[in-house]
């Protein structure tokens, strides 16, 4: 598996955010990490990394990222092992990953559950395993007026920000911020590892998604749909098509990016959009999760204790739907600077 967010592209997209980033190598392993961290303590941050062929290769990679966060001055280095040999079958990951003195972090990052669509399959197989509805909606949009295109010029972002700010408004959510996925298409697209696909009805766009390419996977990042032409179903058939579009190009994985865990009931409130991604087919992928090494036991001490300190806060706040608006607001304001 090759992971978009420990690639070159990766690195470069951040590098022009304005962070500091590290990229190392050695026998069987590499990584990509990035300096984070406000007020509440710097720490470095490697997504969905490192990588790592045997659990030696794993250990000489968390060796190499600590001494990196010395240097850098950060608490604690941040990992998410998921392309890691971190046990050689003896031991849980888990218990590997304690045993080496990392401990879960106070917050999942990326999803530690996804769907993957094995694109080495024949067109017919990948969608003959998806649910009659999409195969349908796939087949037969186009009669209903419905176009799609893909595009690579990152001035096109535009149409999917329109969409994911309408979204926000309606189901109150916290959205990636316009400046960052405006740098992810300049940053991606002109070294082709991004594509933003755009839905149109009668040549006016009804939606919009884009997508993150490693040199074998497709990643579904960010999509949005226009409210009003939600019984067309648009949705759908654009994640065929981007799907289709994939292995056209020649890549192994199409990547439906976070799911709800599989033992997740109806109450999990990712339980919605995960039923949509299996929609899909594919199969279900499970990884380690979100763990911190600490570098400075005493300062990731304080860090966990302020963490939990505002979540606390943050949880009274919800409870007392009676806070009058203009202390609501200041505390979301505390908690969005803290994070």
């Amino acid at each position: 598996m090759a992971n978009i967010l420990q690639s070159n592209a990766w690195a470069g997209f951040q590098r022009n955010l304005g962070h500091t980033v590290f990229q190392a190598s050695g026998d069987g392993w590499r990584y990509l990490a990035v300096v984070e961290g406000g007020r509440t303590g710097r720490y470095l941050y490697c997504p969905y990394g490192p990588e790592a062929r045997t659990p030696q290769a794993f250990e000489a990679a968390l060796d190499h990222l600590a001494r990196t966060a010395r240097a850098e001055r950060c608490w604690f280095v941040r990992v998410e092992p998921v392309d890691a040999a971190v046990t050689d079958g003896l031991e849980t990951p888990e218990a590997s990953l304690r045993r080496r003195g990392l401990r879960p972090a106070p917050r999942q990052v990326q999803p530690g559950h996804t769907q993957v669509i094995d694109l080495t399959q024949d067109e017919d197989a990948i969608l003959q395993d998806m649910k009659s509805t999409n195969r349908n909606l796939h087949r037969n949009i186009a009669k209903k007026g419905v176009t799609f295109t893909a595009s690579t010029d990152p001035e096109d972002v535009d149409v999917l920000l329109g969409f994911l700010e309408a979204t926000a408004e309606r189901k109150d959510f916290t959205r990636q911020q316009d400046a960052y996925l405006r740098e992810a298409a300049r940053s991606l697209m002109p070294v082709g590892a991004a594509s933003l696909y755009v839905a149109r009805l009668d040549g006016e766009p009804i939606g919009a998604s884009l997508v993150y390419d490693s040199d074998d996977t497709r990643t579904y990042a960010h999509a949005a749909m226009d409210f009003e032409h939600r019984r067309l179903s648009a949705g759908i058939p654009l994640v065929v098509r981007m799907v289709l579009d994939a292995k056209q190009k020649g890549l192994r994985r199409f990547d439906l990016f976070g799911t709800a865990p599989e033992d997740a009931g109806p109450d999990h409130a990712w339980h919605g959009f995960t039923k949509f991604k299996k929609s899909f087919g594919g199969r279900p992928e499970s990884y380690p999760g979100t763990w911190d090494l600490p570098v400075s036991r005493a300062k990731y001490a304080a860090y966990t204790g302020v963490r939990a300190a505002r979540e606390a806060a943050v949880s009274a706040r919800k409870s007392l739907p009676g806070l009058p608006g203009w202390l609501r607001q200041t505390l979301a304001g505390v908690h969005r600077r803290e994070a």
